[in-house]
């Protein structure tokens, strides 16, 4: 191969620079980019993203689930996109059976309607949340933090919790 590489002029053995391409950092989503352009020869990196809605959040000590700053700045955001950005995004969070290592995790959205009286409810009420844990999964998800990621490759709510004796590889199904 090298020999009909040098039979057409291609030579192998000097130095190839190819030209610079502006790294993009694909883990901030673009609507949180300034309308104003950087500077000429600046990266990304160089340019700060404004700070989301939720910046000054702070996880209250009493929650049943504390959701961090991330996870919190991501729910805000789908909070503003649903039909009435007014009324309160309610997350509900427990375990079924199943999975990888025994339990695995449930996490959807609710209303207020679907709220029952033997559920536990940590409300956010400066950010406009509510985190709603059925009574039978309580147990199971009492300290659990929960984070959000947005890797291209294993992004997406993480979950770490102390009430797990072991968790799978994917990070969605754990045992006690």
């Amino acid at each position: 191969m090298v020999a009909a590489a040098a039979a057409v002029g291609v030579d192998f053995g000097s130095a190839f620079t190819p030209p610079r391409v502006p790294r993009v950092d694909a883990r901030t989503p673009p609507a949180t980019y300034s309308a104003a352009a950087p500077p000429l020869g600046s990266s990304p990196a160089d340019v700060e993203p404004p700070t989301a809605a939720a910046s000054n959040y702070t996880p209250p000590e009493d929650a049943i689930i504390v959701i961090k700053e991330k996870a919190m700045d991501r729910l805000v955001e789908l909070k503003e996109k649903q039909a009435d950005p007014s009324s309160p995004l309610i997350l509900r969070m427990g375990v079924r059976n199943g999975g990888c290592s025994g339990l695995s995790y449930v996490m959807d959205f609710s209303t207020e309607e679907e709220i029952q009286d033997e559920d536990e409810v940590d409300d956010y009420s400066q950010e406009g949340i509510k985190c709603v844990v059925d009574a039978k999964s309580l147990l199971y998800l009492y300290g659990l933090e929960l984070d959000y990621s947005d890797d291209l490759i294993g992004g997406g709510f993480k979950f770490f919790n102390p009430n797990a004796e072991e968790a799978c590889g994917c990070g969605s199904s754990f045992g006690v």
